[in-house]
């Protein structure tokens, strides 16, 4: 398949200036987290001479902050999803054929997540740094050790399967990031320790909330991707099923996710344990994510570094 190079350097620029953007949206998010107790001045029409129209509430300099930090984080996103589409069109392919591709597709997904968490909840706000930290570190790994040049895929990849499966595994592993920071949080703002720094977060419940209804989401999506990845299983290897460790290890993740829909429903776990779990089904995604594509060799192995 032919390379355009010039685009494919576009894209991985794109790429950097994302991952700056979103380093950027972290600073100013910290700035409104540093001062999240600081009281916000309003004037008041009472006072004004007759006639002057009232004025609305005066935002705060760390409101304004965080407010930038939305639309900043808002053009990153656009950015990157602009640096997936431009790889895909100079590899002429579809671009989640390897680590760098796919980590760049999980991060713009848990930003996504985060931008209609904000939407829906803007009282989350001050949740962001947290969230925006490990996107920065998932993207400065794949910008890195992990990134490969733009180029054609393994036959095994040549499967409109990938667009599929691989898609969706993406997708659900973005929501799923954000739901793992907001069980963490959830676990900190609750345990008492670190008062000057949990008191400013969300309050407990809200964090709980967010991280379950995440996951109410993603697991039917991790589901899905399950399945399609049996399918395709089936049709590159003549089996749907082989206990491959990357098979296994997502098997595990969602047997845990289900343990924690399960818990969070259930009396008597809809606090501290059930986070825990929830942090667990995190941990086996992380952990299949660099140490069995990188490490463990297996039927996936094409799908690390190179």
């Amino acid at each position: 398949m032919p390379v355009s190079a010039e685009l494919a350097t576009f894209s991985d620029r794109l790429f950097v200036a994302a991952a700056g953007i979103y380093a950027l949206a972290m600073i100013f998010h910290a700035v409104e987290f540093s001062a999240a107790r600081a009281k916000v001045p309003v004037l008041v029409g009472a006072g004004a001479p007759d006639g002057a129209p009232e004025e609305g509430p005066v935002r705060s300099r760390p409101e304004r902050f965080g407010r930038m930090a939305v639309a900043v984080t808002v053009l990153g996103a656009a950015l990157q999803l602009a640096s997936i589409a431009t790889r895909g069109i100079a590899a002429e392919r579809w671009p989640l054929g390897n680590m760098y591709e796919f980590i760049s597709a999980i991060s713009v997904a848990a930003v996504g997540t985060w931008l209609v968490v904000l939407r829906r909840s803007p009282a989350a706000r001050s949740a962001g740094p947290f969230v925006l930290f490990p996107v920065l570190v998932l993207m400065a790994l794949a910008g890195s050790v992990l990134y490969v040049p733009a180029g054609p895929v393994v036959p095994p990849l040549r499967s409109y399967w990938m667009s599929i499966h691989v898609s969706t595994i993406c997708i659900s592993s973005g929501l799923l990031v954000v739901a793992g920071v907001a069980s963490l949080l959830f676990l900190l703002r609750r345990s008492g320790r670190l008062d000057g720094l949990a008191e400013k977060l969300p309050e407990a419940d809200a964090l709980d909330r967010l991280a379950y209804r995440i996951t109410i989401v993603a697991f039917p999506l991790f589901t899905f991707a399950i399945i399609t990845g049996a399918i395709w299983a089936e049709a590159a290897w003549g089996r749907f099923w082989g206990w491959d460790p990357k098979e296994t290890v997502a098997f595990v993740s969602w047997v845990i996710y289900a343990a924690y829909l399960h818990a969070r429903a259930t009396a008597g776990w809809r606090t501290g344990r059930a986070a825990w779990v929830n942090v667990a089904g995190f941990a086996t995604i992380v952990f299949n994510l660099f140490f069995i594509n990188m490490v463990v060799a297996g039927l996936h192995s094409y799908a690390g570094v190179g």
